[in-house]
């Protein structure tokens, strides 16, 4: 059930996270605007002085929960994995926040009203969610759109991106990367590539030049974009951080702690390799044929 599955990173990066509250503010005071001639509760207003500072007041106090909101979704982003299930009912508690700040201001402050506490807040949380609702969901559509966008056209191997196994002769074709407006940032031999690192919406190419020293190159793209478009060759996931080269691996070797990868690099420290792509990396290593074949008596 997709409720239960896992929420897609790209929903919870940092400008993700910061379009997703600007555009759902905005959109808000738009249709807050278009709402208030039809409520008899509403109070909102730019004229007279009080409900002008209420106003004010109101829209700061629901843009810092927004923000703030947000904030703990990105810091603990690496601690609770979250699922759609468990998105959505963050974002309704959201909502929630917001309009039990509204009902109070709207019978403590205001007194427009003389309706139970429990209607007035019904009625908000109902226009709340789709003053809210409508542009989260609006976002996660268009990040969606990008990010598959980007996941087709962004990152290329054999300038097709494919998720079929890397043919052999292929194997002298050049890593040819772009960033996410699809402009050419480096192209390079495989065997010159070391290991990409993730940084936030960014990566870190790390390679050597024709001096054979160890460089590094910065783009805008996602280290999952990575992953997907150069499947079946031998750049591998080995870490929620790491994509590396298998063919630069020059020790693999098991620690308690898991499994390390060593480049044949000496400036490169070792690279850890975590459980959720063991299997990946051994494969690349189980599957090959033996050094050494047994003597025959």
């Amino acid at each position: 059930m997709i409720l239960n599955e896992k929420l897609p990173r790209y929903l919870l990066g940092k400008y993700q996270l910061i379009g997703t509250v600007t555009f759902s503010v905005l959109f808000a005071l738009v249709f807050l605007n278009i709402y208030i001639p039809f409520s008899d509760t509403a109070w909102f207003g730019l004229g007279d002085s009080v409900m002008f500072l209420l106003t004010v007041v109101f829209v700061a106090v629901a843009i810092l929960i927004l923000i703030c909101s947000r904030i703990i979704m990105y810091k603990t982003r690496n601690i609770f994995s979250l699922t759609y299930a468990s998105y959505t009912i963050w974002c309704l508690l959201e909502i929630a926040a917001v309009c039990s700040f509204y009902t109070w201001l709207t019978l403590d402050i205001t007194a427009i009203s003389d309706e139970p506490v429990m209607k007035i807040f019904v009625r908000s949380l109902l226009y709340g969610t789709i003053a809210i609702g409508i542009p989260y969901l609006i976002s996660g559509m268009y990040f969606a759109i990008i990010d598959k966008n980007n996941t087709i056209r962004l990152m290329n191997y054999e300038n097709v991106v494919t998720d079929e196994p890397a043919k052999a002769e292929s194997q002298n074709q050049k890593i040819t990367l772009f960033d996410n407006s699809g402009t050419l940032k480096l192209s390079l031999n495989p065997e010159n590539l070391y290991y990409i690192e993730s940084d936030d919406n960014y990566i870190k190419v790390w390679y050597t030049d024709s001096k054979g020293e160890l460089k590094q190159y910065m783009l805008r793209c996602r280290l999952k974009t990575v992953e997907e478009s150069f499947k079946g060759s031998a750049l591998v996931r080995c870490h929620r951080k790491y994509v590396v080269n298998i063919k630069k691996v020059s020790m693999l070797r098991k620690e308690s702690e898991g499994y390390v990868l060593d480049l044949d690099n000496e400036s490169i420290p070792p690279i850890s390799v975590t459980k959720t792509y063991t299997d990946t990396v051994l494969s690349h290593f189980t599957e090959q044929s033996p050094l050494l074949e047994p003597i025959e008596d």
